[in-house]
């Protein structure tokens, strides 16, 4: 059986949904506050497994992200030591010198992520 095709519309409004159930109006609100447009209560009402399953994977996607933000300054601390012991002067100049290709591609992504601002979270951007 082929897969769903998810509508980016309804994923967008489910991804910016604030899912804490608000009794009172018995409907959807934004993550700032903001309830639901009729219009948006509908679109979300139509909502399909499909447009669930994607937000799982983007939310999954935005948590590795995360994780790997987290965990970059001890990695590129790993990363940079075996370099660092063979330098009598020690400096990141003189350990990118004694890298390969692969591992000049491995210290810039290392490095960005430590120096990137950090994203928060939006539709589609992971």
């Amino acid at each position: 059986m082929p897969k769903t095709q998810a509508r980016p519309d309804i994923v967008r409004l489910l991804c910016d949904a604030d899912y804490e159930l608000r009794r009172e109006t018995r409907t959807w609100v934004h993550r700032d506050g903001r309830p639901f447009s009729k219009e948006e209560q509908a679109l979300v009402s139509s909502a399909t497994r499909a447009e669930f399953e994607e937000i799982q994977e983007q939310f999954t996607r935005y948590r590795e992200y995360r994780r790997m933000v987290d965990e970059a300054p001890e990695a590129l601390r790993r990363f940079l030591a075996p370099f660092m012991a063979q330098l009598t002067e020690k400096n990141l100049g003189n350990a990118h010198e004694l890298m390969n290709e692969d591992e000049r591609t491995e210290f810039g992504r290392l490095l960005k992520l430590t120096m990137a601002p950090f994203r928060s979270f939006a539709p589609y951007a992971f």
